[in-house]
C-alpha cells in the first residue's frame, strides 16, 4: 500500500512542497506519494474528517490560511506547536491519533544554524508580519535571546502575539509603514552583534503588493530574510542586495522545514547532500 502525505491550504497551486517531498522520495525509492490539495476555510473540518479514515495517510503539511484554524481538530499538540500558537504539520501517529506539529521553528532557524553558535554581545531582529509563521519566527528568536520589532498593519495585533510568546522579553510592536519611510537614525558599533530584517508576511508573493521597507531602518552587516517562496528573488531581497545586505530566501526555511515534516511522515531522514540539485529543480 502507498503511503502518501500532502499540503493543504487556499490557495495552494504555488506550493513547492511537492517537488521538494516528490525529489526526496525519487532519490531513496520509497513506495509513497506527495501531492498538493486545495482546502478552503469552509472545507477544512471535512478534509480532517476524512483524512482520519485513511490507512494509507500519512500527514500533512499546512500552509496559509489554516496553520492556527486546524490545531481544535487535531488530538494532541507537540510542546513546540503548542508554545507556538500554530501548526504547519501533521501527522497520524501509530495509534490513529492526528498530532498537530510546528517545524517552521527549525526550518527558519536552520541557514542562521553558524551564525548562532557563535556569541553576539546583542541580537536584534525587525520581523514584519503577525501570521503564523511569524509566530514561529518570533518564538524560536526570542529562545535564541533576540530583541524583537514586530510589525504588522495592526500593531495592538503585534503587541498582543509578543505578550503572548514571550512576555518577559523587552520587544516591541510597530505599524507596519514605520519602516516604508526613510529614517536618519544613526546606528552604533554594530560589531559582535546579529541584527536580522526578516519579512515573515505574505507581502512580495506573487500577485501581492511588495513589502515597503527603506533599508536605512537596517543596521550595518544586517541580514534580510524572506520567507516569501514565489518568486524566489523577491524585490525585498533584490532591494537589500542593492543596498549591500547579506541575503537568505524562502527556499531555505522551506526546505528545512520540509526536512523535518518528511522525517514524520515516513520515518525516515531526507537526503539533504543532494540540496543543492533540488534548489536548481525549485528554480527551474
Amino acid at each position: 500500500m502507498t503511503r502518501h502525505a500532502e499540503v493543504i491550504g487556499d490557495p495552494i497551486a504555488q506550493s513547492k512542497s511537492p517537488a521538494i517531498h516528490g525529489f526526496w522520495i525519487e532519490r531513496l525509492g520509497l513506495d509513497a506519494d506527495y501531492r498538493a490539495t486545495q482546502v478552503d476555510a469552509g472545507g477544512l473540518a471535512d478534509y480532517v474528517a476524512d483524512r482520519r479514515r485513511a490507512s494509507d495517510w500519512c500527514g500533512c503539511n499546512v500552509t496559509m490560511p489554516h496553520k492556527q484554524t486546524i490545531m481544535p481538530l487535531l488530538d494532541r499538540l507537540e510542546p513546540l506547536a503548542k508554545q507556538v500558537g500554530a501548526v504547519n504539520t501533521v501527522v497520524k501517529a501509530a495509534d490513529g491519533k492526528l498530532v498537530g506539529r510546528n517545524t517552521d521553528v527549525a526550518g527558519f532557524l536552520e541557514p542562521l544554524t553558524d551564525r548562532l553558535r557563535q556569541q553576539h554581545y546583542f541580537r536584534m531582529a525587525r520581523v514584519i508580519g503577525t501570521g503564523g509563521a511569524a509566530r514561529a519566527i518570533v518564538s524560536g528568536l526570542a529562545r535564541e535571546g533576540f530583541t524583537l520589532v514586530v510589525a504588522g498593519r495592526d500593531r495592538a495585533k503585534a503587541d498582543a502575539l509578543l505578550e503572548e510568546l514571550d512576555p518577559s522579553g523587552e520587544h516591541h510592536a510597530a505599524q507596519i509603514d514605520h519602516f516604508a519611510a526613510a529614517t536618519d537614525f544613526v546606528f552604533d558599533d554594530r560589531k559582535g552583534c546579529c541584527d536580522l530584517v526578516v519579512n515573515a508576511s505574505p507581502l512580495g508573493m506573487k500577485g501581492k503588493p511588495p513589502l515597503p521597507f527603506d533599508w536605512s531602518h537596517a543596521p550595518p552587516g544586517s541580514i534580510a530574510y524572506d520567507i516569501v517562496t514565489d518568486p524566489v528573488d523577491t524585490p525585498f531581497l533584490k532591494s537589500a542586495r542593492e543596498a549591500g545586505f547579506e541575503t537568505i530566501d524562502g527556499l531555505a526555511m522551506l526546505i528545512g522545514q520540509a526536512a523535518a515534516a518528511f522525517t514524520h511522515f515516513f520515518g525516515i531522514e531526507p537526503p539533504r547532500e543532494f540540496d543543492g540539485e533540488l534548489r536548481e529543480r525549485l528554480m527551474a
